[in-house]
């Protein structure tokens, strides 16, 4: 439980990027130990960049972030492995934390890699490197890796991307008996409120953190009902002000004695307009969109994808199972199963065409979400990545379709490796929408993104007329979707 001892303080913290990108301006905020903190505000607002900056791989240009004790630990557990040491093998990549806090390698790791794995409910080799695990099994290796380090404060981006429903109330219960201080960015709004017990809100426009107590959903209506006293406080004060301006006028026309009656009107004007809030632009939402489905000609035979057989993980062995899976246009296909099972490396292997024995139609164009954005190029900008997939080459009309993503010129033309993971995830629809598919493969195409989104994806994907795989662990998203055919690789 949280008690009187301040763990983590920010005090007038300002810090940018350059001239031109401010994060934080005279930010203030405390974090008391014990707190399970969430951290809120629009993609690209920050959040990722105050972790770096409570880990001090940021410092503030003005300011000071102060942690008691002054030697008190951060662990984090980021969203994605490093790509440069999918390689390395899970010992070692534990190993390489105590290395790099300059501590010596404990002799006892292997018990304490024991124990953490453990605590996420993982089972797995560590001689395997991280690249033999699936996307499910990464993301409890990153929270393992926090962990093992037994911080003081504990930092979590995202913990839910690539879980199954069996790891996220695992994860969740872990949360909630956690003696330590937590602090999460997640998009997941029911994760979130089951063991919140606070709000830290990053205002992407003023650029202050705004502290609230209460869990999650009792902190957005919070903020709604603030939203609309403020807004109705406006509206008086707007109404008053047009009404002095109004009488001044009349009176300055009068002339005499009336011209000080005019000043006084004004002069009330201007005090009502100082006494006005400033309202909090609230998050926007993406547009509502469609993805086209490729057109073929009255020769092609209909199946867009035809596949007999799929490998699957049975046991920790690779096993080959028929499955005789026929997909045509406007054809939905869920594919379940829990982490670790294969899907990820399935649908990869249908995008590159190397899945054992399968047809993919001719001409057939595959539209790729994958969950770690490794397809995408992140020495490109967004708009040259736009570009390149687009298939009627159209510079206006790319436009507009960024924007209805949120993605404004100055983010187009930001390279995708400055870009938050929410703005890629927005990216990579974008991206689907200007090449138009003949087939989508979604590998949880809820993650990093805003919650608020997701109903308008969920109606874009549930509209496709072309054929689809989506894998989800989020069941409401799936709901919203229409699915002709599920197929669970757990059962075959």
């Amino acid at each position: 439980m949280a008690n009187d001892h301040v763990v983590l303080r920010f005090s007038e913290v300002t810090f940018n990027f350059g001239d031109t990108k401010p994060i934080l301006e005279a930010a203030s905020f405390s974090v008391r130990n014990g707190n399970r903190i969430a951290l809120m505000g629009q993609n690209g607002a920050g959040k990722s960049t105050l972790f770096k900056l409570i880990l001090g791989e940021y410092k503030p240009k003005e300011g000071g972030i102060f942690k008691t004790p002054n030697d008190a630990s951060v662990g984090v557990a980021k969203q994605v492995m490093p790509a440069d040491q999918m390689d390395v093998t899970v010992r070692d990549w534990f190993a390489s934390t105590f290395a790099d806090r300059g501590m010596d390698v404990p002799y006892n790791l292997d018990k304490r890699i024991s124990d953490v794995l453990n605590a996420v409910n993982l089972k797995t080799d560590i001689t395997k490197t991280l690249r033999q695990h699936s996307g499910g099994q990464q993301a409890r290796l990153l929270l393992a890796y926090s962990l093992i380090q037994d911080p003081d404060i504990l930092l979590l981006d995202e913990p839910t991307n690539n879980l199954d429903q069996e790891g996220i109330e695992h994860l969740t219960g872990f949360l909630m008996m956690y003696e330590k201080t937590v602090i999460v960015i997640s998009h997941d709004a029911d994760f979130l409120n089951s063991f919140t017990d606070g709000v830290l809100y990053l205002d992407v426009h003023t650029h202050k953190v705004e502290q609230y107590v209460g869990n999650y959903y009792n902190v957005v209506t919070e903020i709604t009902e603030r939203v609309e006293r403020d807004r109705a406080q406006n509206a008086r004060a707007e109404a008053e002000i047009r009404r002095k301006k109004e009488q001044a006028e009349v009176f300055a026309h009068k002339g005499g004695k009336l011209r000080s009656v005019a000043k006084r009107m004004r002069e009330a004007a201007e005090e009502a307009e100082e006494s006005m809030v400033e309202e909090r632009v609230e998050d926007k939402t993406i547009r509502e969109f469609a993805i086209p489905a490729q057109t073929f000609d009255a020769f092609f035979n209909g199946k867009i994808l035809d596949l007999p057989k799929v490998g699957i993980i049975k046991n920790g062995e690779g096993v080959t199972k028929e499955v005789h899976i026929v997909l045509r246009k406007d054809m939905h296909m869920l594919l379940a199963g829990p982490n670790g099972i294969g899907k990820s490396t399935l649908l990869e292997r249908i995008y590159n065409g190397t899945a054992e024995d399968m047809v993919l139609g001719e001409g057939v164009r595959v539209g790729y979400y994958r969950q770690d954005f490794s397809t995408l190029d992140f020495e490109q900008t967004g708009f040259s990545s736009l570009m390149d997939v687009m298939y009627e080459r159209d510079e206006q009309h790319l436009r507009s379709i960024a924007s209805g993503f949120l993605l404004d010129g100055r983010v187009l033309s930001t390279q995708i490796k400055y870009m938050s993971e929410g703005q890629k995830g927005l990216l990579s629809f974008a991206r689907l929408v200007l090449m138009k598919p003949g087939l989508l493969v979604l590998d949880e195409p809820t993650n990093h993104i805003n919650f608020r989104h997701l109903p308008v994806i969920a109606q874009a994907l549930d509209k496709y007329q072309g054929a689809m795989i989506m894998v989800s662990h989020i069941p409401d998203f799936i709901s919203q979707i229409r699915i002709d055919t599920t197929v669970d690789l757990s059962l075959l």
